[in-house]
């Protein structure tokens, strides 16, 4: 796997084009990404990376969390490929349609052995929505679903946020953080991270993600 290792990072270096100056903290942070993506046992190992779990990528806002997952996410093999999501639409869908809407997410089609792979952007961001009254952290009540899933049939699940440890266990409670904890790679920004969403509007961006083949609305960034 040593040459799509290469490949990755030369993807990646695009991102983190001479223009961003990026740090020496955030490409080994990419590429542990990298690895874990391509599920290089050996080296995952030596980073202490569980393929088995799935990632929790925090870091201040515009650092670069969403992007990176959806770099990284062609290089995944099909059965660990996910649909990135933010909790903002989530929480909204919830409010438009209730607890069904949450079935894309809780539930597994009757020809899947395990839930569909999916990136939880952007986890406190969202609200706490009334459906016709019912008041439900969505957010919570999904995550602590596909924990249960997690256990029993090893589906994968990741999630970007701005949100510290101890702020997910203000806003979600001990027992989501403690489910937490089982479910996921803690991968870090530092908190001195550039903030890099000028990047996303100047040509070079542009034409990078054009070679790249990446298309995605910036609704779904940062």
């Amino acid at each position: 796997s040593a040459w799509l290792q290469h490949y990755s990072l030369y993807l990646l270096s695009l991102f983190n084009a001479r223009e961003l100056k990026t740090e020496n903290s955030e490409r080994k942070l990419n590429f542990k990404l990298v690895i874990y993506a391509i599920r290089d046992e050996k080296k995952a190992l030596e980073l202490d990376l569980d393929l088995n779990k799935g990632i929790l990528l925090s870091g201040p806002i515009g650092c670069g969390k969403t992007s990176i997952m959806a770099l990284i996410r062609p290089f995944f093999y099909h059965k660990h490929d996910y649909k990135i999501k933010t909790c903002r639409e989530i929480s909204f869908e919830f409010a438009k349609n209730g607890f069904e809407s949450l079935h894309h997410y809780t539930q597994k089609e009757h020809t899947q052995s395990r839930l569909t792979g999916y990136c939880f952007d952007d986890l406190g961001a969202e609200q706490n929505i009334k459906h016709y009254g019912n008041d439900l952290n969505v957010m919570a009540e999904i995550i602590i679903s596909r924990y249960e899933d997690f256990v029993q049939n090893q589906s994968i699940t990741h999630i970007t946020t701005n949100l510290s440890a101890s702020e997910i266990e203000a806003l979600y409670g001990n027992r989501l953080r403690s489910r937490m904890r089982s479910m996921f790679n803690l991968i870090t920004f530092s908190n001195e991270s550039r903030d890099k969403r000028w990047f996303l509007f100047c040509p070079m961006s542009l034409s990078y993600r054009a070679k790249l083949g990446i298309s995605y609305g910036v609704g779904l960034l940062f």
